[in-house]
């Protein structure tokens, strides 16, 4: 049996290495990139302790380096699957508190920063609030389902819900229920086989394809992010090229004539009811033809647009822009607020002093098709 844990252990720990190795040579700047290289060092430290035979682990400095990694394995999972299924996620202040939290846990946890609170207890904080992060990501990947655009995409986030989230809440439940220190063979070759299962499915996908594959990525009008590569023409609906054309036509009724965008209540389902056509092709049609990987900011484009003309126009300078942000379909101010500096790089008061002071020529919303 020592044989065959080295062998799984080792495989894996190569398998998440060269994963690491090969997106960062193929794309280092790439933010889901930066992202996955913590995640592998963290799969491979878990991967370097995880065993029931004390003649097959490191010692000294080396198995210090792989504890601190590995109690860093779960917090990198849960950033890893925040940016990966959220293209607009940006670093707030839940994760620095997590963060912040986590790792002086961990470091005193494990005698890093003195023995005076090695073994006291502190092991069982980090596994609450490793079943909180598992918590808070299960919610954000299923309620952000409806509207991801990305099929293969909407189709990961149940696959990672069920198992790589479903192998780290086996692994919490259980040192609840036997304690830390339960390691039985069969056990701990059973979650080092799932890692080496999961490497290999990913190695698969991966080494083999283009980084645009990894990453889900669709060019967008309008994005600075442009692959430099000409995309693959978009796949047609079950009525050909014809049933496109007119569910395009459809859509840019609903959005620039009857401005559906601005009822702050739209969903993706009742969107596509609207459309008149099932929801696998209308998500197709708005990911593959107009280049959006999610409904939330498909929507906000228009209500940007329709904003930026309400703010433009002389006749409403005396607005508020409340009034501005609820009339184009915003739900609150602050997300209205935080969207409006996410596309323009300034405020809508910024916005509006700037375009009446250079003529206040309203612009119109603009067609995606």
């Amino acid at each position: 049996m020592l044989t065959i844990d080295v062998i799984v252990r080792v495989a894996a720990a190569t398998l998440w290495l060269l994963l690491a190795l090969r997106l960062l040579l193929a794309a280092p700047r790439t933010r889901l990139v930066r992202w996955f290289a913590p995640l592998a060092l963290g799969m491979v430290g878990f991967l370097a302790g995880n065993t029931a035979h004390a003649d097959a682990t490191f010692s000294g400095l080396a198995a210090d380096v792989a504890g601190l990694l590995s109690g860093s394995a779960a917090l990198f999972l849960w950033l890893f699957c925040l940016v990966y299924f959220d293209d607009a996620f940006r670093v707030a202040r839940l994760q620095v508190a997590v963060t912040a939290l986590w790792l002086p846990l961990m470091l005193l946890d494990r005698g890093w920063l003195g023995d005076a609170f090695a073994g006291i207890g502190l092991s069982w904080g980090l596994v609450a609030l490793g079943l909180g992060i598992c918590l808070h990501l299960v919610v954000q990947l299923l309620r952000d389902r409806e509207g991801d655009l990305v099929e293969s995409r909407r189709r990961g986030r149940l696959w990672v819900v069920t198992a790589l989230l479903g192998l780290l809440l086996v692994d919490l439940l259980v040192d609840l229920a036997f304690g830390l220190g339960w390691k039985p063979w069969g056990f701990t070759l059973m979650q080092n086989a799932v890692l080496l299962t999961l490497g290999g499915h990913l190695a698969f996908r991966w080494l083999a394809v283009d980084l645009e594959r990894v990453t889900h990525a669709t060019p967008r009008r309008g994005s600075l992010d442009v692959a430099p590569e000409p995309a693959a023409s978009p796949a047609v609906g079950p009525d050909g090229p014809r049933g496109d054309e007119v569910l395009l036509q459809r859509l840019s009724v609903l959005m620039e004539v009857e401005r559906i965008h601005r009822d702050p209540a739209l969903t993706f389902a009742g969107f596509a009811a609207r459309m008149g056509a099932p929801e696998p092709d209308v998500r197709r049609l708005i990911n593959q033809h107009l280049g959006w990987r999610h409904f939330r900011p498909f929507l906000n484009h228009y209500r940007l647009q329709e904003a930026k003309a309400a703010l433009a126009d002389p006749a409403q300078a005396q607005r508020k822009i409340l009034a501005v942000a609820f009339d184009a379909g915003f739900a609150s101010l602050p997300s209205f607020n935080r969207s409006f500096r996410e596309a323009e790089g300034l405020s809508p008061g910024e916005y509006r002093a700037r375009a009446l002071a250079a003529g206040g020529a309203p612009e119109s919303p603009k067609a995606l098709i």
